[in-house]
């Protein structure tokens, strides 16, 4: 599959709203950790197979664990997660899946975790990805195939 256009090229203005958008999540109090977790978990809930393979490199080079990675999509069912990791993540699959909207009970749990500041910029770093995947997909972008891998 190629993709299908290059929005940064295309209109290279609403491309650098993107970017200004994602330098404030990567510059915010954010721990890496949770940034990686919401950018993965996002995108496997997308099916953005470009994000998927970018965010789960990145947070392997950032030292998340593989074990960890490959059992995010059930993480309600492994002991692997902190309350607050567990808490971002639940919030994570609230905003992405926002036709069901953010529960009371989801949003409390997250707000008496975090102060006020750090839960909006969770909040914003869920939108911010949710906003990539978005592009990923509508422009079909797919992620290269790393040397050595299978089925070369």
């Amino acid at each position: 599959m190629s993709t299908r256009i290059r929005i940064n090229q295309a209109e290279p203005a609403g491309y650098r709203v993107m970017v200004a958008m994602n330098n404030y999540v990567e510059s915010s109090r954010l721990s890496r950790t949770y940034k990686d977790l919401i950018k993965i978990r996002v995108s496997q809930i997308n099916g953005c197979a470009y994000c998927i393979d970018m965010h789960t490199r990145d947070a392997r080079e950032a030292g998340e664990t593989e074990q960890r990675i490959y059992a995010l999509n059930a993480w309600r069912d492994t002991p692997f997660f902190t309350p607050e990791e567990r808490a971002i993540l639940a919030l994570t699959e609230a905003v992405t899946f926002i036709h069901r909207h953010v529960s009371e009970e989801v949003y409390r749990e997250a707000a008496r975790l975090f102060d006020e500041q750090y839960l909006s910029q969770i909040i914003m770093a869920i939108i911010n990805i949710n906003g990539w995947t978005r592009i990923g997909i509508a422009t079909a972008m797919s992620p290269a195939l790393a040397v050595g891998a299978a089925g070369e």
